[in-house]
């Protein structure tokens, strides 16, 4: 549908021709530099996406063979913007950020980089929080994640208060953080952990009766701290 607009007044002024023809099906110059601005912002935060899982499972790697990682944009969708590390450590979402030759200051929850305040705790908390409802979810019990905020960047990482409950390190200093958090975790249970975080039912809202039969923690019969229950005899 093409709509005709006039300069100036609503009515057009005697021997004044001139006219405006909008089409309203027609992209404009503005849409489209808008549209290639997108395009162009989305094409880099997939790429320093895949250049950060790059160097943070080499890293990982230096863990050993009892962790295992898993990127979480390759199942969980493109609204995760982190990994899942499983360990003897426990179950931690990974969050990194580039934050290049900035200077990062934490008072608390709240994070400052050149003046602004990004949100990073928050999402990081947001990630981990749904990484834990995903995996309980399937699991049949409670699974804990710990939220990790990891800086990619060379600038220096200043605290003035930590945030509570949410981890913060230099990605190059991951290994030794996780390793730091001891054996929480049989091996057993790493491997179950994480064959649900690779299992695609976990992550998408959909019915899968069996799923978390086939990951019990426990074998028929036997009791666990955290089973009330009991059994009558």
């Amino acid at each position: 549908m093409t709509d005709v607009l006039y300069r100036g007044q609503d009515s057009q002024p005697e021997g004044y021709e001139q006219r405006v023809i909008v089409d309203a099906g027609r992209t404009t110059p503005i849409d489209w530099v808008r549209a290639r601005r997108a395009e162009r912002e989305t094409r880099r935060e997939e790429a320093a996406h895949s250049r950060l899982y790059r160097r943070i499972g080499t890293l990982i790697g230096n863990l050993g063979e009892e962790w295992h990682v898993l990127d979480l944009r390759e199942l969980g969708g493109a609204e995760r913007i982190g990994f899942l590390a499983v360990g003897p450590g426990g179950v931690f979402a990974v969050t990194v950020k580039d934050h290049g030759r900035s200077r990062v200051s934490f008072a608390g929850d709240v994070v400052q980089i050149d003046g602004k305040r990004p949100r990073y705790v928050e999402a990081a908390r947001r990630e981990a929080r749904a990484a834990s409802e995903a995996l309980s979810r399937s699991a049949g019990v409670s699974i804990p994640v710990m939220p990790v905020l990891a800086f990619a960047g060379t600038g220096k990482i200043s605290f003035y208060g930590v945030p509570k409950g949410c981890l913060v390190t230099a990605y190059h200093e991951l290994p030794r953080v996780l390793n730091a958090r001891g054996h929480r975790l049989a091996a057993e249970t790493v491997d179950k952990v994480f064959a649900l975080a690779t299992h695609p039912g976990t992550w998408y809202p959909a019915e899968y009766d069996d799923l978390a039969e086939g990951y019990r923690w426990y074998r028929d019969g036997e009791q666990v701290g955290t089973d009330k229950r009991g059994h009558a005899e």
